[in-house]
């Protein structure tokens, strides 16, 4: 009989284990999301899947509709912790969730947070708004702690997780997840203006966040965004035509 070492058998247990913690999640989650999907008139798997998150109203929301076509709200997930305080991430161990366009680029079965999925961050534009440091390991999780993260609790953990990746699958590339310091239609571009100490940079970053913002709540689809060959700010074009 052919005996493991002590490190292949301690393996062979997290793999085993992360794979239950997976297949749990669908197990838990899968009929309520075929449900909520049928109810909202949508397929199941999504055949896209957009996520947005505001850090002021502590909202992170899950858009899903078919290919080309305006998505529709299919849920909105409490953010039961998020550190930092307004205004984007720029240098390791500063605690700031990131504000920014980004996807959802890795999964993590394994987690110390029950499930998380990584944020694509940090961008070029973090890269070169940044300090020479700008951390990364930026995670949605479950739990309910925050060091720079966006928390969700274990239960819409499980949903998100099999929500995005089984978007992943069917649109054949990362689902993109856009994080805003707050709602940005006038007033809470104001209000943001309107903080004390707010610098002039602040201001101009968070107004290059806004068009992004503002196609989506005029189109129901996600805005196309780049960073200009500078690196210095977003560019946002429309999105695929809606048919």
């Amino acid at each position: 009989m052919k005996v493991l070492p002590l490190w292949g058998v301690l393996f062979a247990s997290l793999c085993a284990h992360a794979e239950d913690r997976v297949a749990g999640a669908r197990a838990h989650q899968t009929a309520e999301l075929v449900r909520s999907f049928k109810e909202a008139g949508l397929s199941w798997p999504p055949e896209e899947l957009y996520l947005r998150a505001f850090k002021v109203e502590r909202e992170l929301e899950v858009w899903a509709g078919p290919r080309g076509k305006p998505l529709v709200k299919v849920r909105t997930y409490p953010i039961c912790a998020a550190s930092g305080d307004v205004g984007p991430k720029r240098a390791m161990g500063d605690e700031q969730v990131p504000e920014g366009f980004y996807t959802v680029d890795l999964f993590n079965p394994k987690s110390n947070f029950h499930l998380s999925m990584r944020v694509s961050y940090p961008n070029a534009l973090d890269r070169k708004l940044g300090a020479a440091k700008p951390g990364g390991d930026i995670y949605i999780h479950g739990n309910c702690v925050s060091i720079g993260c966006l928390a969700i609790e274990d239960g819409p953990i499980e949903a998100l997780y099999v929500m995005v990746s089984e978007a992943r699958a069917r649109m054949g590339r990362d689902v993109p997840v856009h994080i805003f310091p707050r709602r940005l239609d006038a007033a809470g571009l104001a209000a943001l203006e309107s903080l004390p100490g707010v610098t002039d940079s602040r201001k101009d970053f968070w107004r290059g966040l806004e068009p992004g913002y503002r196609w989506f709540e005029a189109q129901r689809r996600p805005p196309r965004v780049k960073v200009n060959a500078a690196a210095t700010a977003y560019v946002v074009s429309p999105a695929l035509p809606v048919r």
